[in-house]
């Protein structure tokens, strides 16, 4: 299961900054996150995905570590109006096509609660629900997993469960390979999901970071257990290597390969 990304419901001001053309041919980049690029990111604030958040995504969820020169994105019991919660998300400006996303990140596994890595176009910019994602969460009678997933106008339902063995105590790298013919998932530079006959997205998608929480999607991800200190998703880098371009940095996917 994997929920549409519904943005902007609310102000129509941001509206018009989640709506901006889409736009193909993106150059690659590598994000080191010591600082926060507001010129590639746009950091989500005072709204919902829907209702089955219970945490409002605010600016103050979303920061560069000082100490670490990391992206952290948090859940907090903050209250946000009618949430009890607050939660943080950053999205792209631009959109991108096919090629290899990878991140170096590590986050808090919590019942309830949703940290995620992925792609998406939808309904903000008019366009079918597309979407290639990673998703970290604790699912009823699974425990601690990670759910790879995508969407391709609008149809769904291709969710694959990996186990986790560390519960998010390191750090790993996650990426994803996206070309015409086919998905593949990696962790750590190790294949762990292919789909190569399948109906692949085919528009550019937005890069997006966010962790959530929910009162009401209890079968897919469990009842909220918010603990004393607030969860957080912790980004190193995020890159984004365009089909065909080579090995760009060290220990990325293509030079591996």
């Amino acid at each position: 299961m994997s929920i549409a990304v519904v943005s902007c419901a609310m102000v129509s001001t941001i509206c018009t900054v989640l709506s901006t053309p889409i736009q193909a041919n993106e150059p690659g980049f590598k994000d080191d996150f010591q600082t926060l690029d507001r010129s590639r990111w746009y950091v989500s604030s005072g709204w919902t995905n829907g209702d089955h958040q219970n945490c409002l995504w605010h600016e103050d969820q979303v920061e560069i570590s000082n100490e670490t020169d990391r992206l952290l994105l948090s859940l907090s019991d903050v209250p946000r109006g009618d949430h009890e919660y607050s939660c943080g998300e950053i999205q792209s400006d631009s959109s991108f096509g096919y090629g290899i996303y990878e991140a170096r990140l590590r986050t808090s596994f919590a019942s309830g609660v949703n940290s995620n890595f992925f792609t998406h176009i939808g309904a903000p910019q008019d366009l079918p629900h597309n979407e290639i994602d990673f998703e970290f969460i604790v699912q009823p009678g699974e425990g601690p997993v990670i759910q790879s997933n995508y969407f391709t106008n609008d149809e769904g339902g291709n969710e694959v469960l990996h186990p986790v063995d560390d519960e998010g105590r390191e750090f790993h790298v996650y990426a994803f390979e996206w070309t015409p013919d086919h998905l593949r998932w990696y962790i750590n530079g190790a294949l762990i999901r292919e789909e190569a006959e399948a109906d692949i997205p085919e528009p550019p998608q937005k890069i997006y970071f966010s962790i959530w929480s929910t009162g009401t999607l209890i079968d897919w991800m469990g009842p909220l257990e918010y603990p004393d200190t607030p969860l957080v998703l912790e980004v190193d880098y995020v890159a984004f290597q365009p089909l065909n371009s080579g090995c760009a940095f060290i220990n990325s996917i293509p030079c591996s390969e």
